[in-house]
C-alpha cells in the first residue's frame, strides 16, 4: 500500500464505536426491499468492500412501525456489523423522494406529525442495532426545499427568515433526539450551496442542528460540484466529524482531502457497484485492476424505471 493511502485504511472513532476505514458507503437507492434476502445480501456485499461505514438507502419514515420494525430489520444491521463495519440508515419524510411538493400545502400539525415520525423511525433503527440514522435534508428534496428562500415562500414560522427555514429541520433532529438521546448517532446530510443559498448561510442551518444534537456532518454537494472542498468549511468550524462527497473514488483525492483537514471521512458509492474490491485493490497497489465507475449513469436509469440495480457497464450486482 502506497504510504500517501494509508489513511483511507486508519481507524476513526465515530461515537461510541470504531470505525476499521475512513470510507463511507453513502446510502444508493437500489430497488431491492431492503428487508428481503436480495436487500440484506446487497448491504452486506457493501459492507464487505471493507469500508467503516454502510449508510442503508433513503427510507420512508412513514414505512416504520407497520413494513419495517426492530425485528425484521434486525437481520440488515447485522449483516452490515458481521464484515466488520458501522451501520446507519437514511430516513426520508415521505414514501416516495421523487415527488415535487408545494411546501405551503403542508399544515402546521401535518409537519409535527412528520417529525413525530422521524422519533419513531430512530427508535425502531435503534432497537433493530443500527449505529445511526440519517435525515436526508440534501439534494433539493423535501427537507432541502424548507431551507430554500427560491422554494419557500411561506410566511409562517417555517417560512421567511433562515431561522424560519431551518426550523422543520431542526424540529425533526430535536424530535429524534428526544426519543433516542444518545443512544444512536444521528447524522445529516445536506448540500453545502445552492442557487439561492450560499455556503455561509449553510453553516448557520449546521450550528442550529448541532446544537438540536446532530452528531455527524454529510456534506453532498449539487452533482455538477463534486468536491471535498465544499465539506472544509465544516470542518473548520465545528467539531463534529464531517464526511466529503463526491470524487472520492479517486484514491489520489480521498487521501488528500482526509490528510489536509478537508473532512473526517470520505463517501465512495457507486465505485463499489462497479468493482466490490476498490479498496482491496488501492490497499495491494493493483490500480490498474480497478473496475472504474464510468459514470454511464446507467444504474440511475434502472432507478427512474424501477428496477433493480447493477452495473450495467460491468453486469455486476448481488
Amino acid at each position: 500500500m502506497k504510504r500517501e493511502h494509508e489513511i483511507l485504511f486508519s481507524p476513526f472513532r465515530l461515537g461510541r464505536n470504531e470505525m476499521p476505514s475512513r470510507v463511507v458507503v453513502p446510502p444508493m437507492v437500489q430497488r431491492r426491499p431492503i428487508t428481503s434476502k436480495e436487500g440484506i445480501a446487497w448491504y452486506r456485499k457493501l459492507a464487505a468492500t471493507g469500508a467503516g461505514l454502510v449508510i442503508v438507502e433513503a427510507t420512508g419514515v412513514t414505512h416504520f412501525d407497520k413494513r419495517l420494525t426492530a425485528k425484521n430489520m434486525a437481520a440488515l444491521s447485522k449483516a452490515i456489523h458481521g464484515e466488520g463495519a458501522l451501520a446507519a440508515i437514511q430516513l426520508f419524510p415521505l414514501d416516495d423522494v421523487s415527488v415535487k411538493f408545494d411546501l405551503n400545502a403542508f399544515t402546521k400539525d401535518e409537519l409535527k406529525a412528520i417529525c413525530g415520525r422521524y422519533a419513531k423511525a430512530a427508535e425502531i433503527c435503534r432497537d433493530a442495532g443500527f449505529d445511526g440514522v440519517e435525515p436526508h435534508g440534501a439534494h433539493n428534496y423535501l427537507i432541502n426545499q424548507f431551507f430554500m428562500p427560491d422554494k419557500n415562500n411561506r410566511t409562517d414560522e417555517y417560512g421567511g427568515s433562515l431561522d424560519n427555514r431551518a426550523r422543520f429541520a431542526v424540529e425533526i433532529v430535536g424530535a429524534m433526539k428526544n426519543a433516542v438521546g444518545d443512544s444512536i448517532l444521528t447524522l445529516y446530510r445536506h448540500t453545502p450551496a445552492g442557487e439561492a443559498y450560499t455556503i455561509a448561510d449553510s453553516l448557520q442551518l449546521a450550528e442550529k442542528l448541532i446544537a438540536a444534537g446532530v452528531d455527524v456532518l454529510d456534506i453532498s454537494p449539487a452533482m455538477k460540484e463534486k468536491t471535498a472542498a465544499l465539506a472544509e468549511p465544516f470542518k473548520k468550524t465545528f467539531k463534529v466529524p464531517v464526511i466529503a462527497v463526491g470524487g472520492m473514488n479517486d484514491p489520489d483525492a480521498a487521501a488528500d482531502a482526509l490528510r489536509n483537514g478537508r473532512c473526517d471521512l470520505v463517501a465512495i458509492g457507486r465505485a463499489f457497484i462497479a468493482d466490490p474490491d476498490f479498496l482491496k485493490k488501492v490497499r495491494e497497489e493493483r490500480f490498474a485492476d480497478i473496475i472504474p465507475c464510468k459514470k454511464c449513469k446507467g444504474c440511475l436509469n434502472l432507478i427512474w424505471k424501477g428496477e433493480k440495480v447493477v452495473c450495467v457497464q460491468q453486469g455486476k450486482g448481488a
